[in-house]
């Protein structure tokens, strides 16, 4: 098999941070046409949202699933998430934050989950800021995604025994 044709295998986790409970069924249809693979997700109370629920699924899948899973969930009426894909051979790693208000995001990531600003982009940001500290802060917080990070943050936070993953590194 020669190299353009060889599938990658990568891994992530779909993380539903916010759901109405009626469209927790649908959530997991639609993932499961998306992957061609049956989806399991265990709902559990989002306390941070009465009615809504929240759950996780880890997946395994060819490179771009990711974008794909992330792709099918866009534009849901009410529902908070986040999508991983793990770094693999010749790709880097991406996470995808949705919100009802901001919308999708998406973050190139490092081995450790960090986001990651790529040379060209900071040249960018620096060209477009003319020099302005103020300027230069704002486009970097939009890269970075932290008005996403921000409005997920509570939603993060698991209820009574449900699992907790964190998505960013504390320091």
């Amino acid at each position: 098999m020669s190299v353009a044709t060889r599938r990658v295998s990568t891994r992530g986790v779909v993380f539903i941070h916010s759901a109405p409970a009626a469209l927790c069924p649908h959530i997991q249809w639609a993932l499961e046409k998306a992957t061609g693979s049956r989806v399991a997700i265990e709902w559990t109370p989002q306390p941070a949202a009465p009615g809504h629920q929240r759950g996780e699924w880890s997946w395994i899948g060819e490179q771009g699933t990711g974008a794909r899973l992330a792709s099918t969930l866009n534009g849901w009426q009410g529902l908070r998430y986040e999508v991983t894909e793990n770094p693999s051979a010749g790709c880097d790693g991406s996470r995808w934050s949705h919100t009802p208000r901001l919308g999708i995001h998406h973050a190139t990531t490092s081995a450790s989950g960090d986001a990651v600003v790529n040379e060209e982009r900071l040249k960018e940001i620096l060209k477009l800021a003319q020099g302005s500290p103020d300027a230069i802060e704002e486009m970097l917080e939009e890269v970075l995604g932290v008005e996403w990070d921000a409005e997920l943050e509570p939603f993060r936070y698991a209820g009574d025994g449900a699992p907790v993953r964190w998505l960013h590194k504390v320091g």
